[in-house]
């Protein structure tokens, strides 16, 4: 009976050490989540290159909560950064949104 404890802690003790080896450390440089975050201001370096996960519309509909209107077609480019024209205070502007979700009026 004891060697089946010795083996079964000793097997508890292993797959621990594995799991531990397989998570990656915490980078003390990154941001706690660089995804959308409505309720703050923009990053002051937006527009941000990244992956954007957000659809044309999406992106559309992110420009109109902020204020501007005529929102025309909007294109993705390189840096993955959604970009285009609307008006806002009556003024025509070219705008951006990035990948977390920050409005930038150029």
């Amino acid at each position: 009976m004891s060697k089946i404890a010795i083996a079964a802690t000793a097997l508890g003790l292993l797959a621990g050490t594995a799991f531990a080896q397989t998570t990656p450390p915490a980078n003390p440089n990154a941001p706690g989540n660089p995804a959308v975050n409505s309720s703050g201001p923009n990053n002051p370096g937006a527009p941000v290159a990244g992956a954007n996960s957000f659809t044309e519309a999406q992106a559309k509909s992110r420009l109109e909560e902020k204020g501007y209107t005529g929102v025309g077609p909007l294109t993705k480019d390189k840096d993955g950064v959604w970009r285009g024209q609307a008006t806002r205070n009556g003024q025509s502007v070219a705008v951006a949104v990035d990948y977390q979700g920050n409005v930038v009026g150029q």
